[in-house]
């Protein structure tokens, strides 16, 4: 088992929400943590099973519009919660890829969720995550805002691309 730890700055995490008028688009990067895996050429070997632990300070996000981050920040409390972190609990086969469960962090709410991932393996070094999973933001104890005359829906979209470089412990 290897540990690889996530390189914060070619990481990133994009948001997409829908609203009454148009879209929002958000992403960030500055996610940390590390995966354990067991590798194989260029295959996760799922015994013994993967595990792994990031996070993702809610600062970091950002849409290009300060009245739209300002309310982001504000509504989900990121003094009070300043991370979402999300903890690798389970990993099997799933079509060409890999369906992940585990547990998810956010608002102060602890919620268990699963999700489809593709891995690659550039080089034995690096571990390149991706993925894509909509989730509903009152799940999390999270109200979705009204800006003005703005209404911004519940579900949100999350993109994932996490580069991982194997360490040198």
């Amino acid at each position: 088992m290897a540990t690889f730890r996530i390189v914060p700055d070619r990481s990133r995490v994009w948001i997409d929400a829908r609203t009454s008028v148009h879209p929002i688009h958000g992403e960030a990067d500055g996610v940390t943590g590390a995966l354990d895996l067991e590798v194989d050429g260029d295959a996760l070997v799922l015994e013994p099973p993967p595990t792994g632990r990031l996070t993702l300070p809610v600062g970091r996000l950002r849409s290009g519009n300060r009245l739209y981050d300002s309310e982001l920040l504000r509504r989900v409390d990121a003094r009070r919660y300043p991370e979402i972190i999300a903890e690798v609990r389970e990993v099997t086969r799933s079509g060409h890829g890999y369906r992940v469960r585990g547990d998810l962090t956010f608002h102060g709410v602890t919620r268990r969720v699963d999700g489809e991932v593709s891995v690659a393996f550039p080089d034995p070094d690096t571990a390149e995550i991706t993925g894509e999973r909509t989730f509903d933001v009152r799940d999390f104890g999270v109200e979705p805002p009204k800006i003005l005359l703005l209404r911004v829906y519940p579900d949100v979209t999350v993109r994932v691309r996490l580069l991982a470089a194997r360490a040198d412990d």
